[in-house]
Parts: C-alpha cells; structure tokens; sequence
C-alpha cells in the first residue's frame, strides 16, 4: 500500500502494535492524529485508534479497516487516568503487547495571563501536558516488560518561538511537553525506549479552523495570511507530520533519541 502522497511506506512497521491518542479528526478532512493513525496501519501496523469523540475514532479506524489494515476505535477522555488505563488495557487485551506511542491530543485557549482564567489555563495544562503524563505512565510498564518501545508527542513550534498568537496557556504547555519527552528519553534508554517529539509549525488542519479563526476577520484571510507566514509560502499539511511520525517510529529511527523535531519548512529560523 502507499500513503495519499504516493511514497511507498508498506512494511515498515510491521508487527508492531501502535496506540494513537488523538486518532480522530476535529473536522472534515485529515487531522495530524488521524494520518498518523492511517499512515501507521499503511506501514503494517495494528492501530489502536482513541479520542475524546468516538465517532472520529471509528472514521479513522474504519478508514484503516477498508485498506485491509487492522484497527480498533475507542474513545478517551486523556485527563482521566482510568480511561487511559483502559487504553492501555485494551490494547494488551486484543494484541497482547504496545511497541508505539503517539501522543497528539492537544488545544489552545487564546490569552494571556491576564486575559485568560485560570479554568481555562489549568484545562490546557491537562490535555496538553497532563494528557501526555497519563499515557505514559500506563504504558510505560508495558514497553518496560517488553524491552522496547517508541514514544513520539506532538508539541508546537510554539513551544520554542512566539509563534504570533497571544495563548501563555499553549507556548508553556508544550514547551514543558518537550522537555518532559527528553527526560523519558535519557531516564529510559538503557531499557530499550526511545522518545521524541514532532514540533508542526503552520499546518492547514481542521483544528485551526476551530482554533484559530477567531483571530481574523474570515476563514479565507487566515489561510492567506498563515500561508504567507511560512518560508515555503504555503503550510504544511498532517501528512507532513505523520511522515516525520512515522519515521521517529520505525526501527529506521532506532539511534534518534529526546530530539524536538521542526516539521515547519523552517518557520522557526525566523525572526519575524
């Protein structure tokens, strides 16, 4: 099989069993969390496919399931740490192992300290940084027991560069993901674990359309103004970041350990 860009990517995960947090799609059109998910079934893995909304899930899962991959759908809240664990239960009960973890839940809140509540401050914290704790600490153990495993997070370019929107929330949540990877990734490399991290710069994904509209007078001068925002002259798409996920996951990856990989045609060597 190949990816909807044509690269061949079959076999490259092979026998490994993947849990994607974040698997569905926020609207029409594909999410970074959903290509992943895709992308990972179309290199041969089995896909655990979970977010918050089930009915996002089962798309993804069924897409993977009409390429005659194998999938299964389950909805998760990430803040909740027994549906996590659930996640993880789940996973070992139908395929009895857990060789990747893709963690790409994540929002912004527009504001900054002032701006914003502190409610919404602390419901960033949770899904953005909280979310990514939760998985771990109920995977790990799994990928421990096994001897290996790959954990790649979705953080921002935002958590490195002021990215020009003004979410304190967003820069301090993923900024704290990325660092928090690289302690996984030194604490647990002599037990066969790597961890890194994707940093997506500007991306057309229905997320922004969600997120970040708002900021502008209409959808369309959004894209005009984000498109010219990027050294390429255009954003990226999720199949930019499921490719890099990809890659930070299979065995081709094997020595690439706690790097915070731009994925955002060079957005963050710019200073304006």
């Amino acid at each position: 099989m190949a990816d909807l860009t044509g690269s061949p990517v079959s076999g490259r995960l092979n026998g490994k069993v993947a849990v994607v947090m974040g698997a569905g799609s926020s609207g029409p059109g594909w999410g970074n969390g959903k290509a992943t998910a895709v992308l990972f079934a179309r290199a041969g893995a089995k896909v655990l496919c979970a977010d918050i909304n089930p009915n996002a899930a089962e798309e993804t899962a069924g897409i993977i399931q009409s390429e005659g991959g194998t999938a299964l759908a389950l909805a998760c809240d990430v803040t909740k740490s027994q549906q996590v664990k659930a996640i993880a239960d789940a996973t070992m009960g139908e395929w009895g192992r857990i060789d990747l973890l893709h963690n790409n839940v994540g929002i912004a809140e527009m504001g900054g300290p002032i701006e914003l509540s502190e409610e919404k401050w602390q419901r960033v914290m949770d899904i953005n940084l909280n979310g990514a704790f939760l998985t771990c600490k109920h995977v790990l153990p799994i990928m421990l027991d096994q001897g290996s495993g790959a954990i790649v997070n979705v953080s921002s370019i935002a958590a490195i560069r002021w990215s020009g929107y003004p979410y304190a929330s967003y820069y301090a949540s993923k900024g704290a993901l990325n660092q928090f990877t690289c302690g996984l990734a030194i604490q647990y490399a002599r037990q066969g674990i790597r961890a890194n991290v994707i940093m997506p710069g500007l991306m057309d994904t229905p997320l922004i359309r969600q997120q970040i509209v708002g900021q502008y007078e209409n959808e369309e001068e959004m894209l005009r103004a984000r498109h010219e925002k990027s050294p390429t002259g255009r954003m990226g798409d999720a199949w930019d970041v499921a490719h890099a996920a990809l890659f930070l996951a299979s065995d081709e990856a094997k020595y690439i350990n706690g790097v915070c990989l731009p994925v955002d045609g060079g957005h963050h060597l710019k200073m304006a």
